[in-house]
């Protein structure tokens, strides 16, 4: 998985004052984020590389409403726009954007 940037700082700013922020995948190795945000939002931070027995308790807390993915949605664009949608996602301004094939 290779992330964009701006989707770091995206995701530090979408954590609740106190909650947790966790890295998945690897980028850069170095990147600029919000670090006075963190410290005064006490937000923690944690990395993971692997996705290794990962993906069972994601889908279990997805399943349980625990974890609202549909949040993460910040644009859709029917397939064509799909063009559109890439530009987008390129440019580090969406967090997850959908390209509606049915549409």
């Amino acid at each position: 998985m290779y992330w964009v940037e701006s989707s770091i700082g995206t995701g530090l700013w979408a954590t609740k004052p106190g909650g947790s922020y966790v890295q998945v995948g690897y980028g850069k190795a170095e990147v600029n984020f919000p670090i006075v945000a963190v410290g005064i939002r006490e937000i923690d931070i944690y990395g993971i590389f692997r996705y290794a027995n990962c993906y069972p308790k994601a889908l279990a807390l997805v399943a349980s409403g625990t974890v609202n993915v549909k949040s993460l949605i910040t644009h859709r664009f029917p397939l064509k726009e799909a063009l559109k949608a890439f530009e987008l996602t390129k440019a580090g301004t969406g967090v997850k954007v959908i390209i509606d094939c049915d549409k």
